[in-house]
């Protein structure tokens, strides 16, 4: 499937008060749409709009992301490298935002998803599902317009993104603001600094069970540049650089740590506790970034909601790994009527 790009042109107020002129989504979509079948995915944190290219052995017959079934739609997210609004954009003068890129919210780019879901004709969809950020977008979807989902789908994500989480994002952009090169004005400024800020967040996104699992050396191993957890930490850094800009990095983790449902809607508990969408919530197991205990927050005061624990050694990336015991956790809960769940 080709991306696609819808064209907002007018401001749009971002929640800090501050404007951008104009606004570009990029999105992609699967399957043929119909009034009760869309599905909408939101993203994760470098991820683009093409679901089949990030989430393998998702979008398949048979899958919970059904093309033959289901109308599929993913957005890519505001301050993103894949086409929709950010850093390396034109501002009205011509010349890319950069720094000058201003502050972006969950909640700003939740509200740009609907605009897209307008345009598009939109008004419901059969299931919300979102992983990690994509999981904070698609809550405050929900929350910004009720009755958009039927059903809505939170796979390793949180009510709001709590002090640990804050801790490993700022310690990526202290990476990436010690390369020198960061605020030059060219898309290659701050890639060293980016790669160093990609493998502190590995380190979070995986935890010691999967490295322990996949980077063990040979017992006859010496050399610091044979070992294979040192390898991999350059290795992933580097694949960063050759595909994502140190800005838009930037920018998305501090749209992460803006992430808290109860803003302006007198506190979380209150705020959840007017979810009218049935909801399926799945921890995972090993994950020390959004653990298990912030999907039982959630369990605890969303009224129609029920949780299910995905047993994994990839962390917080396990919901990227384990399509097959994902699927099967997924799919029945989407293709059910919601009288028989």
């Amino acid at each position: 499937m080709e991306v696609r790009y819808f064209k907002y042109d007018k401001p749009f107020q971002l929640e800090s008060g501050a404007v951008l002129p104009r606004l570009t989504v990029a999105y992609h979509t699967y399957g043929q749409q119909r009034s009760d079948n869309v599905l909408w995915v939101c993203h994760a944190l470098t991820a683009n709009s093409d679901v089949n290219d990030w989430w393998p052995h998702t979008v398949e017959p048979g899958r919970f992301l059904d093309p033959e079934r289901y109308f599929i739609v993913c957005a890519n997210i505001l301050g993103s490298h894949y086409g929709t609004t950010g850093p390396l954009s034109s501002q009205p003068d011509g010349l890319p935002y950069y720094t000058d890129f201003p502050f972006v919210t969950i909640r700003d780019i939740a509200r740009v998803n609907l605009l897209l879901a307008d345009h598009l004709g939109i008004q419901s969809v059969r299931a919300l599902i979102g992983s990690s950020i994509g999981g904070f977008q698609a809550l405050e979807m929900a929350l910004t317009k009720p009755g958009f989902a039927e059903r809505l789908v939170l796979i390793a994500t949180s009510a709001c993104s709590r002090p640990w989480a804050t801790a490993i994002n700022e310690s990526q952009r202290m990476a990436i603001r010690a390369d020198q090169t960061f605020g030059e004005p060219n898309e290659a400024a701050g890639k060293e600094g980016m790669s160093v800020a990609r493998s502190i967040g590995l380190l979070s996104y995986r935890g010691s069970l999967a490295y322990n699992a996949t980077q063990q050396d040979p017992d006859n191993t010496l050399r610091r540049t044979d070992r294979r957890a040192i390898t991999y930490q350059q290795y992933q850094g580097e694949k960063l650089t050759r595909r994502f800009d140190a800005y838009s990095y930037y920018t998305l983790t501090e749209a992460f740590d803006s992430h808290n449902v109860g803003r302006g809607r007198g506190g979380m508990e209150q705020a959840l506790s007017t979810i009218d969408a049935e909801t399926l919530l799945i921890g995972i197991t090993s994950d020390i970034i959004m653990p298990v205990e912030e999907l039982i927050f959630l369990y605890r005061h969303i009224p129609r909601a029920r949780i299910h624990l995905l047993s994994s050694d990839f962390g917080h990336d396990g919901f990227l790994v384990e399509a097959d015991k994902l699927n099967a956790i997924l799919k029945p809960f989407i293709d059910s009527n919601i009288t028989e769940i």
